[in-house]
């Protein structure tokens, strides 16, 4: 097969050429609300002249060619308090020989125990696999738990939403993350990792459960989130026109999550637009290696409308900075990339300035998905961490070797 580079830069010329020689596409009116937004966002809109066979072509051979996502462990299933199924995968430590210490002792090893265990919370709109570089380099170096939030990916669907009609809270979120600890970690310390909505998650475990925090909880990252405000983002919109926007998106998400499949059919129809967009949010560089674009594309394309509405509203009311003292004299890392439009970095300054103990690194030249766009510095940032929680040697190594 031919290189993705090859492939990619043959659709871009034959893209050349047909918009040299075709008449405009008509949109549908139902996207002209779509197509305005991308065009704020400074999506090109030309794309939409570019023949599905080619955007179908160069898709698919991204899709074959990028192993992201691929890296699976041991399966286990939890139930939040609803009974809403929540799936998560383990990843043992290998059993090695100690380089430094007494002859023959060995590291890790077996289940839970008293081993430390690093779980990893995800964000909204995506899954545990945009994890993947921190993952591929951490593995065999520290036990992990890597799960799916509710009605993301390989979890189910909230009982509460589906069968209840109860709305999404932040809170709800942080008593399933305390479900998954205690069937995948019930004993030994633990390392918290949240990205974005995986951040509010942790934040709402603390929140909820103080004494889970003090008796076994000897570090947290958190990347890319906020402890609240989330109203005032702007998402690198004009002021005005963000302010119009707050007001009807509430009403249009729920109006589109009324009407799933064909929105679903929509999103289908116009998902060249939606990659730029997609793009535009979650990463900084124009550069971004494209299998990478398009790792994350496929996560997000693959939540239903109906879920994307239903968090929505969750974040304007979260607000969790009195949860953050729990972390407080705990090793903490604060990271975000400082071209992050969805939480921007003010919102990692603001969390670090309640916990004076904290490591805040702002990433120049990254986005909202700053674990993909530049998963080294990420997992070099991780790797210290956990050096500093005594999680030893080889979690250092791993995270100088990433990348």
């Amino acid at each position: 097969m031919a290189d993705v580079a090859d492939v990619v830069t043959e659709a871009v010329t034959e893209v050349a050429a047909a918009a040299g020689s075709r008449r405009r596409a008509t949109v549908p009116g139902a996207a002209l609300g779509v197509i305005a937004a991308g065009a704020a966002a400074g999506v090109a809109i030309e794309r939409l002249t570019v023949g599905r066979g080619i955007r179908k072509k160069a898709r698919l051979a991204l899709d074959a060619a990028g192993p992201y996502g691929s890296l699976r462990g041991m399966p286990g299933t939890a139930h939040a308090d609803d009974g809403t199924e929540l799936s998560y995968e383990v990843e043992e430590v290998e059993e090695v020989e100690e380089i430094e210490g007494s002859e023959g002792s060995k590291r890790g090893g077996g289940a839970a125990g008293d081993a430390l265990t690093v779980v990893f919370s995800h964000g909204y709109c995506l899954s545990q696999d945009s994890w993947h570089f921190q993952r591929a380099a951490l593995r065999g170096a520290v036990r992990a738990v890597y799960w799916d939030q509710r009605s993301h990916a390989r979890s189910g669907r909230g009982v509460d939403q589906v069968e209840r009609d109860v709305p999404v809270s932040i809170d709800q979120l942080g008593r399933d993350l305390k479900a998954v600890i205690d069937a995948a970690a019930p004993k030994g310390p633990l390392v918290l990792v949240g990205h974005s909505m995986g951040g509010m998650t942790t934040m709402a475990l603390a929140d909820q459960f103080p004494e889970l925090i003090r008796e076994r909880v000897v570090g947290v990252a958190l990347v890319g989130t906020s402890s609240g405000q989330l109203g005032q983002v702007n998402f690198g919109l004009p002021v005005a026109g963000m302010n119009a926007v707050r007001r009807v998106l509430p009403g249009v998400l729920r109006t589109l999550g009324s009407q799933a499949e064909l929105v679903e059919r929509g999103r289908r129809a116009t998902a060249d637009l939606f990659a730029g967009v997609i793009k535009r949010y979650s990463f900084s560089r124009k550069d971004v290696d494209p299998a990478i674009a398009r790792f994350a594309e496929r996560m997000i394309e693959a939540t239903p409308i109906d879920v994307v509405a239903e968090f929505y509203p969750a974040f304007a009311e979260h607000d969790k900075a009195a949860a953050l003292e729990r972390f407080v004299g705990l090793p903490v890392l604060v990271l975000a990339g400082e071209q992050d439009l969805v939480t921007p970095s003010e919102h990692s300054e603001a969390i670090a300035s309640l916990l004076p103990d904290a490591r805040l690194v702002l990433v120049p030249d990254a986005g909202h998905l700053v674990m993909l766009e530049h998963p080294e510095v990420v997992t070099e940032h991780l790797a210290e961490l956990l050096a500093r929680t005594g999680a030893g040697r080889t979690a250092a190594d791993a995270g100088s070797s990433s990348g």
